[in-house]
């Protein structure tokens, strides 16, 4: 089968297209011919060897977590899915080495859901690392219907998926974006409120009884800022401060979870959950996806195709 390799950490790894063998099929597990692939900062990240202290990783390695496609096998004992089924998950196994970029990949059940019917493949394949860290991230922050949620970086891939959750589940929306994404923050239905100096003020003049819970999805000094507008600090969740649990706040690591997977999934087959794939590359452009996604300027997700 065709895969993106690379050998080796680097900040610019060396990504090929080459031939590998198909992957093994153990028990708990189905193969899935992959249709598309979605791409994170943390694959980029990861190759450039950011992660080494905390993940074992086996070079040569096949990047991506993320995959939507249709499963062509079941290994032993395995009778979740059947030959045929479209899934979508967040592929995370006990080491990094065998991913989403190829033509075919290994995933255990746990890491799969059905995939929303309503979608493209391409569009499912963008849900589920962020999806799961959006969603999972507002459950951390023991938010229910009613209260008030900021989300910093909110017109990013993970916040406008936070956004339309928090929405779906009854809560009130503070984002913060740059003023060419506040329109679109709107749409999502969440109230802009412009980063940079002065960001707490406004979110207090918006919110003068103050907010419940603060979800950091950029980090750059988020954290206090936020401890500084909830009425209980605790009830602030990070994913880019790695500093955040000895501030009193939650550092969170997205875990792959069915039910969750499924609860996406439900959100978009009601038109709950929307996903705007602004870039959609072939498999051998991995290399040009990744800096798109280094740049920081993609609203939406950046997905390949296979």
């Amino acid at each position: 089968m065709k895969a993106i390799t690379y050998d080796a950490y680097g900040t610019t790894p060396d990504l090929k297209l080459v031939d590998v063998s198909p992957p093994k099929v153990g028990p708990g597990e189905v193969l899935v011919r992959v249709k598309a692939a979605g791409v994170n900062p943390v694959d980029w990240k990861l190759a450039a060897g950011y992660l080494d202290p905390i993940l074992e990783v086996r070079h040569p390695v096949i990047p991506g977590w993320d995959v939507a496609g249709v499963v062509e096998a079941v290994g032993p004992d395995t009778f979740d899915h059947a030959v045929g089924d479209e899934v979508y998950g967040y592929v995370r196994k006990e080491w990094v080495e065998l991913g989403t970029y190829a033509e075919l990949v290994s995933a255990p059940v746990r890491t799969l859901a059905r995939k929303p019917a309503s979608l493209t493949f391409e569009q499912a394949a963008g849900i589920p690392l962020a999806g799961l860290t959006a969603y999972q991230s507002l459950t951390r922050a023991g938010l229910k219907a009613g209260e008030t949620v900021v989300i910093h970086s909110a017109a990013g891939g993970t916040g406008s998926f936070g956004v339309q959750i928090a929405v779906a589940l009854g809560l009130r929306v503070i984002g913060t974006a740059g003023a060419h994404n506040h329109d679109y923050l709107r749409s999502l239905g969440a109230e802009p409120v412009l980063y940079g100096e002065g960001l707490a003020d406004r979110i207090r003049a918006l919110a003068p009884e103050g907010v419940d819970a603060g979800l950091d999805f950029y980090g750059d000094g988020a954290v206090e800022i936020l401890q500084s507008l909830v009425k209980e600090r605790s009830r602030v969740v990070s994913i880019a401060d790695y500093e955040a649990a000895a501030k009193g706040a939650h550092q969170l690591w997205v875990r792959p979870d069915t039910a969750d997977l499924t609860f996406l999934a439900e959100l978009a087959d009601t038109g709950r959950l929307t996903v705007n794939v602004e870039h959609a590359l072939p498999l051998a452009e991995a290399g040009k996806a990744w800096e798109l996604s280094a740049a920081g300027r993609t609203r939406g997700k950046i997905v390949l195709t296979v």
